[in-house]
């Protein structure tokens, strides 16, 4: 965005107007369910926002914390006969809050510039912290300090934290993945795989599988050692610049014209980074490159049904007859609309039965940080 303009006063106002207000999107949204007040829905938020570009509301402190108040599901955009692009404004509304430093404070500056601003914009720094996690794990101080009560003398959210902790993996990607993984049968497509942030630190043996996968289904996968973060992080915590800088930086490190598809795993990661041309559309350098991006960056689940994948000659029949259900991302089903395709191919396993789950698109409540900052 140009210099000395307001992020929702800059917008194209006709998709602020966009929402009719008919209250569908009220009984998708988590925060309006568990609390019932209508400035926490969604229907509430873009009224609040379209004050502010009518100039009827300043930037408040109200109303930063109520932008932050939302998780960011995006589950009104699937219940939204109006088809409002929701993800696109509170993206813009937290952009605005952070240029007016609304909510400035010592704790949260220090927080946000240690992580959003330096720790996730270089993952080699990630990979560092993650390893000073892994040894605290490994040698058994976690389950000494656990056992020993010290913790309880530390304040309750930082008991919290503690506890919340994951257990990281014991090789990361690059030490799993080879940079380039031939086709196992005769090479149909060139595909990227992005390994992610915390999926990497913590998931690492899920992108190895996935690369596996992709390699058995005639595609070589480049898997470059040192990638970056997609930056949906600083998208959704107002740092738009940061966020641009990282989209850059993808473009730059996985060509877009050089593959045929550029895949993820992370339902959150993939759903911003097919949106990387909104995020660039004041950029003539890049504007081009991100739209060719965006429509080659896939979802596994659905460039696998998309190239037809192979059913598995074996299943879990060693196991006896396994029954499963499946929880949605929230960003894969209403970020990505990536919704039929993981129950194909969960169906496509032998010996495995899937029965449904109630609510299995109703937000976990995690959404990225936000139960680190709203664990309430």
């Amino acid at each position: 965005m140009r210099a000395g303009r307001s992020h929702l006063k800059d917008l194209d106002y006709s998709v602020v107007q966009q929402c009719m207000h008919c209250g569908l999107c009220l009984p998708t949204c988590p925060t309006y369910d568990a609390t019932k007040l209508e400035r926490n829905s969604p229907r509430g938020r873009i009224a609040l926002m379209r004050a502010i570009a009518d100039d009827r509301l300043d930037v408040t402190k109200a109303f930063g914390e109520e932008m932050y108040f939302c998780l960011g599901c995006l589950a009104c955009q699937t219940a939204c006969p109006a088809g409002v692009n929701y993800a696109e404004l509170f993206e813009h509304a937290r952009a605005e809050i952070e240029e007016k430093n609304i909510l400035a404070n010592p704790k949260r500056n220090f927080i946000r510039g240690f992580t959003v601003s330096w720790l996730f914009m270089d993952l080699r720094r990630l990979e560092l912290a993650g390893k000073a996690l892994r040894l605290y794990q490994q040698l058994g101080l976690q389950t000494l300090l656990r056992r020993s009560g010290v913790l309880k003398l530390l304040p309750k959210r930082l008991q919290e934290l503690e506890a919340m902790t994951p257990t990281v993996c014991n090789q990361f990607s690059a030490e799993l993945i080879e940079p380039v993984t031939p086709a196992v049968s005769a090479k149909q497509y060139r595909v990227a795989m992005l390994t992610g942030c915390a999926q990497d630190l913590t998931f690492s043996d899920v992108n190895r599988d996935t690369v596996e996968v992709l390699a058995q289904n005639g595609c070589e996968v480049v898997t470059p050692p040192e990638q970056s973060c997609c930056g949906s992080l600083h998208a959704h915590n107002g740092e738009w610049t940061l966020a641009q800088q990282l989209a850059r930086r993808n473009i730059e490190q996985f060509p877009p014209e050089q593959f045929d598809a550029i895949i993820t795993n992370a339902g959150g990661c993939g759903s911003h980074l097919k949106h990387y041309a909104k995020l660039l559309a004041d950029d003539p350098v890049y504007l081009k490159r991100a739209e060719l991006w965006d429509a080659k960056v896939k979802d596994i689940h659905e460039w696998l049904v998309q190239i037809k994948v192979r059913s598995p000659k074996s299943g879990v029949q060693s196991l006896g007859h396994e029954i499963v259900t499946y929880h949605e991302s929230c960003h894969l089903t209403h970020g990505q609309k990536v919704v039929s395709q993981p129950r194909q191919l969960l169906q496509s396993i032998p010996g495995l039965k899937l029965v449904g789950l109630p609510e299995a698109s109703w937000c976990c409540g995690s959404a990225g940080i936000y139960n680190l900052t709203q664990p309430e």
